[in-house]
């Protein structure tokens, strides 16, 4: 049987040398390596500043902190992503107000967010998730920000290096928080970042991801250690300057997926919109009917595949009493039919025929 995993970090001598550097040094805490990468991630988004945490969650919740999100705030994302997104405006003491998704982008629908702020006049910001690497619509959701004076933090877990409009996400709001974690587009092992062009954001994120300290052993607010390490700043040097190079690996794999599968009557291909360059960190089908029967099929014939997302974050057990009465059809939807296959840069052309022959095997046989 073949055994073709649905993730798989891009890791090589490159990332060994420079990690064993590190560990020469002596200096394995936040140093050197970190500044650097900063600066290069900074440089790589487009923005002025951009500040390394320990990953992706805290990346949220700091920049969240750094937004002035305190008690009974209200902050509007979409109910289909990963929990931190939601969780992290709650551990600001925030409240999230879920918008439903769009049915082609999987995204927040702009049309849907204007709809809650006529209705609603006490927001304070939107979470803008770029879910599978496919940005939002960044254009009008920044100009509803404008237009409601709210802020953009713009949730890029997922999307390292996608553009919206020629313009890379992370660049749009004001603040961008990305993730290094092992399965994403590059990775640090663990690890975040969070930019922006706005200094005086950096500076307030730079003090509290240092236990509230800007000056050393003195300490002008309740901080936390979220600094990552000199080892996670080397490799993630490395894997920055190997990621366009992955992303476009990851666009030609979902090309071939797209060629192969698009005839298939009960699964829709991603859609990809005008304004988007995307970097397929997920490659998700929408299965109509059966997605549950594919999942197993294909995971018993050794291909990895998985449901990003099971369960949207309103039946999440923890927010159940808050959103008992909510209801949002197109994201309870997509948790019934999505399906990820593997899309990674180190599947050769030989895993990618066997995955779609499994895929028309199924559908030939049911």
């Amino acid at each position: 049987m073949v055994n073709i995993p649905l993730s798989k970090p891009c890791l090589g001598e490159e990332e060994k040398r420079a990690v064993n550097e590190v560990l020469d040094s002596g200096f394995l805490a936040q140093g050197e390596n970190v500044r650097k990468f900063e600066e290069e991630f900074a440089r790589y988004v487009g923005v002025k500043e951009a500040v390394a945490t320990s990953n992706g969650t805290t990346a949220l919740f700091v920049a969240l902190k750094a937004l002035g999100v305190k008690e009974g705030d209200r902050v509007i994302t979409t109910p289909f992503t990963f929990v931190a997104t939601a969780s992290s405006i709650l551990q600001c003491g925030g409240v999230p107000v879920f918008c439903d998704v769009d049915e082609k982008t999987f995204n927040l629908d702009p049309g849907k967010l204007e709809d809650i702020l006529k209705k609603e006049r006490n927001i304070k910001g939107i979470i803008a998730v770029h879910l599978y690497g496919l940005p939002c619509d960044l254009e009008e959701i920044a100009f509803l920000t404008q237009k409601y004076n709210l802020f953009l933090l713009e949730d890029c877990a997922q999307a390292h290096g996608a553009e919206c409009q020629g313009r890379k996400v992370g660049s749009w709001g004001d603040m961008g928080a990305f993730s290094f974690y092992p399965t994403k587009n590059m990775t640090t092992g663990e690890g975040g970042m969070i930019t922006t062009n706005d200094s005086l954001l950096a500076q307030e994120c730079r003090m509290l991801i240092n236990h509230g300290s800007r000056k050393r052993y003195y300490h002008e607010a309740l901080g936390y250690n979220f600094r990552l390490t000199d080892i996670g700043g080397a490799l993630g040097r490395v894997q920055l300057s190997k990621l366009e190079q992955f992303n476009e690996k990851r666009r030609r794999n979902a090309a071939f997926y797209n060629q192969e599968l698009a005839d298939l009557p009960f699964i829709d291909v991603p859609y990809i919109p005008p304004y988007a360059l995307p970097v397929f960190h997920q490659y998700t089908l929408r299965v109509k009917g059966a997605r549950d029967a594919l999942l197993q099929f294909l995971r018993d014939r050794g291909i990895g595949c998985e449901i990003y997302y099971p369960l949207p974050l309103h039946h999440q057990p923890f927010l159940q009493n808050l959103y008992s009465a909510s209801s949002f059809p197109v994201a309870e939807n997509l948790a019934r039919e999505v399906l990820s296959l593997p899309v990674h840069p180190q599947l050769t052309r030989e895993d990618l025929n066997t995955i779609i022959l499994g895929v028309r095997e199924f559908f030939l046989n049911h």
